[in-house]
């Protein structure tokens, strides 16, 4: 007589094998966009050059606006505070 397979290895047999599939899948596609060593690369370095530079733009912009609402309670904040904020806000409008 033959035994029950229990559901519970039969799950683990068909999530291994799509997981499988999948990988060999993306492996499929990335070597056909990319062949050589030297275009993957490539391809980070300048990635990373955009990365940096919108990271850097981003924060600017952040800190600018955050500075900018700050700025406007300085009259409402505690002195030391408002003092603080109000030297802050002079100095990037004096540049």
């Amino acid at each position: 007589m033959i035994k029950q397979i229990p559901k519970k290895v039969v799950n683990k047999v068909k999530k291994d094998s799509e997981r499988g599939a999948r990988q060999a899948i993306l492996e499929d596609l990335f070597y056909d966009f990319h062949r050589n060593r030297y275009q993957v690369y490539w391809m980070n370095f300048v990635r990373g050059i955009y990365f940096g530079f919108g990271s850097l733009v981003g924060a600017t912009v952040v800190v600018a606006i955050l500075v900018w609402i700050l700025g406007q309670f300085t009259g409402y904040l505690p002195s030391a505070i408002g003092h603080y904020l109000q030297q802050v806000v002079d100095a990037m409008q004096k540049k």
